[in-house]
């Protein structure tokens, strides 16, 4: 299994690392002509430190849609890029959302986990959504800190360092956000809708700024994964699990190839999976209930009370119907908001999948296909090797754009 090539790989660069340090306080000790006890403590600060120092192992999760002429790249570079930060440590988790390019996308994600083995590649059995490809790549990961970016070279791996030395700070989560974005003007009206929208459902503080461009430690992770639900909204997840989050400036890169997957109806359902986050909705039909309450028994007595002074007056009809549509499509829109959550509780309690992995594809092993939906940190996913021929029986276990 890849985790066990990796528990290898890293006992045998503790044990090379170990050497060379030794050999270093000797070394030291002949060209200083030091004490013996000087030599000894010296060694046993370096062993104890190197000891104490922990490899992080980086997770970087692509989710993939449409993206064979650029997934290569962006692997590579952030590759170049990790090994240039001196965190030799990371995995690849590359999710094909399903994409429709007649088998292209997988087919060089398949390249990819041949070519090297610090990847993996997981395909889905139906289009899910980016923030659900994300929850399945993250699912797979095994990493001390995650990484989510983008398959279109719009996130860029020489950004990379800004949001990890944001993260060394302490931090529990960082963003990339971008001061001058690369979006169409309708992707950016719909980042502010965003915007505005989750500030008011879930209190998301005004400073915070953020993209599909971040980094989260595991325990992170660890309680994100937890969500079941098919109505994944990464933002909202991260909020309800610390406050303790960062944002940095980063450069908003050209698509190179190809434009947005995302459509309009894309984006308004990804923006109304907040509000399974958020009961504000229901407060706020509440509040207007109370308010056309008021409003309407206000007009009933400055209606009676004109009459009283003008008994002339005639009562219009033509208001009347306004008025009568007005509220009875009022009442519509938040029977509409209550059924939504009924309707995503029924859906929850009926175990909708929130994604389907038809295939696991790495070095180690070559096929692996299992009907899963979700996952909890005590119980972690194994996908053991199979044959391709071989056929495997559901599990019924029950278990990550752009955000803004």
């Amino acid at each position: 299994m890849y985790s066990g090539n990796l528990f290898v790989l890293d006992f045998v660069r503790r044990f090379f690392v170990s050497c060379v340090q030794i050999f270093e306080a000797y070394a030291v000790r002949l060209a200083e002509n030091q004490p013996q006890k000087q030599v000894q403590e010296r060694l046993r600060e370096y062993i104890i430190n190197y000891q104490e120092a922990k490899l992080v192992l980086h997770s970087i999760i692509i989710p993939c849609y449409k993206s064979s002429q650029t997934i290569r790249e962006v692997v590579e570079l952030t590759s170049a890029e990790l090994d240039r930060l001196g965190r030799p440590d990371y995995e690849f988790i590359l999710v094909d959302d399903y994409s429709p390019d007649d088998g292209a996308t997988l087919k060089e994600l398949r390249s990819l986990a041949a070519d090297y083995p610090f990847v993996k590649a997981i395909s889905l059995a139906k289009n899910s959504g980016q923030h659900n490809a994300v929850m399945a790549g993250l699912n797979y990961a095994q990493g001390d800190l995650l990484i989510a970016m983008d398959d279109d070279m719009q996130t860029h791996p020489s950004q990379l360092h800004f949001l990890l030395e944001e993260i060394e700070k302490g931090y529990d989560i960082v963003y990339g956000y971008y001061p001058d974005k690369k979006h169409s003007t309708f992707r950016n009206f719909g980042s502010f809708l965003n915007y505005i929208t989750v500030r008011i459902l879930i209190g998301k503080p005004k400073d915070m700024k953020t993209s599909s461009y971040w980094v989260i430690r595991k325990f992170v992770r660890d309680y994100v994964i937890q969500y079941q639900s098919p109505y994944t909204h990464l933002q909202g997840l991260f909020l309800r699990t610390t406050r303790n989050i960062s944002c940095v400036p980063i450069k908003h890169f050209e698509r190179e190839v190809g434009q947005s997957g995302y459509t309009l109806k894309k984006l308004i359902q990804l923006y109304s999976n907040i509000m399974g986050y958020s009961v504000v909705p229901l407060r706020l039909s509440t509040y207007c209930g109370y308010f056309f309450s008021i409003l309407s028994i206000l007009g009933a007595l400055i209606i009676v009370i004109r009459k009283l002074v003008n008994p002339m007056m005639a009562l219009g009809w033509p208001s009347m119907m306004c008025a009568i549509c007005f509220f009875s499509g009022l009442i519509m829109l938040f029977m509409g908001t209550i059924g939504e959550y009924l309707g995503r509780m029924f859906l929850g309690m009926n175990k909708q999948p929130q994604f389907v992995v038809r295939e696991v594809i790495s070095q180690n092993n070559t096929a692996a296909a299992i009907q899963d939906t979700a996952n909890t940190p005590d119980t972690a996913r194994s996908v053991e090797p199979v044959l391709p021929t071989e056929t495997i029986s559901a599990k019924n276990s029950c278990e990550p754009s752009d955000n803004e």
